[in-house]
């Protein structure tokens, strides 16, 4: 998993509430289990009609947009099944953040477990950053993980709370393996110790 470190790039205005797994990545688009290639996916009902021909104005594909790596929001944004896919698909399309007053729990932690750094804000503040993102391609915003700080358009900031044990796996790129990894060692000698005490095992 990449590290999160700081983050500079265009934030995405997303201004719905209830926005759910099958929203961010509808159920065809569930049949491979390779994390890459689902950007074609994200967001597809909103982005496409039933003959597959492009929507105008769906915002990630206004030409402002086309490279933003973080999204601002609404409310409980990732509702609805658990599906692993949709951090997949927006961390394929580039969004490495995702900004809103509340996640749905299953979402939330597997965006960390892939990661992307979902921010709770209160609303707020999370209207501020709307409106930020509102200007296009002037919508760059800075996020800074090790501080707990988005730096906005103008410079102002807004810190946000993480927990301490996922703040460390983002910055050190652990997902649940690397977590696993980091106690190689001691399970290599807990390995041996058996083997020589239990040679049956």
């Amino acid at each position: 998993m990449d590290k999160f470190t700081t983050l500079t790039g265009v934030a995405a205005p997303l201004p719905l509430v209830n926005v759910d797994t099958d929203m961010i990545i509808p159920k065809q688009f569930l049949k491979t289990v390779q994390r890459t290639g689902l950007s074609k996916g994200l967001f597809y009902e909103m982005r496409f009609d039933e003959a597959g021909q492009p929507k105008e104005g769906f915002v990630l594909d206004q030409p402002a947009y086309r490279d933003a790596s973080i999204l601002v929001a609404g409310e409980n944004f990732g509702c609805g099944s658990s599906r692993e896919h949709a951090p997949w698909a927006l961390l394929d399309a580039g969004i490495r953040c995702v900004i809103a007053s509340s996640f749905a729990d299953i979402f939330y932690n597997n965006c960390f477990k892939n990661g992307i750094l979902p921010i709770v804000l209160p609303q707020e503040q999370v209207d501020l950053l709307m409106d930020d993102a509102e200007r296009g391609a002037n919508a760059v915003v800075s996020v800074d993980l090790e501080k707990q700080e988005i730096t906005g358009p103008d410079g102002g900031k807004i810190r946000f709370e993480i927990d301490a044990f996922r703040k460390h796996c983002l910055l050190n790129g652990l997902d649940d393996i690397g977590l696993t990894m980091e106690k190689a060692d001691a399970i290599t000698a807990f390995e041996e110790a058996r083997s020589g005490s239990q040679p049956w095992l």
